[in-house]
């Protein structure tokens, strides 16, 4: 299996998951409340699952996966800022860090 392929797997598999989660989850609940967010876990929930979904989609459809990276990314970027903000450390901030240079590799490779 490729790794660049392997790598969207993975993005949008655990965009999906925590999508989901967001709907049901009592500790996602508990997250966004902490993150100050309560009131928009439903629709940031419904951005991840569409953006999980966007990348699968674009294995077969080029513009779609990069449209829906950059928004990943973008959300991950905005999702820095936001643990910055509520001063959580770098071990807390590491997954929308790393989920960001993800979203970005998939972006790239998908321009290139």
């Amino acid at each position: 299996m490729d790794l660049n392929f392997s790598v969207l797997l993975f993005s949008a598999v655990s965009f999906i998951f925590y999508g989901i989660s967001s709907f049901f989850s009592r500790r996602m609940l508990t997250e966004y409340a902490r993150w100050g967010y309560k009131d928009q876990r439903i629709i940031l929930g419904c951005l991840q699952l569409l953006g999980g979904i966007g990348l699968l989609i674009g294995i077969i459809n080029p513009v779609l996966l990069t449209v829906a990276s950059f928004l990943l990314t973008f959300m991950m970027i905005t999702a820095v800022f936001v643990r910055i903000k509520i001063k959580d450390n770098i071990i807390q901030m590491s997954p929308a860090i790393f989920y960001t240079v993800l979203n970005l590799i998939i972006m790239y490779n998908s321009l290139v």
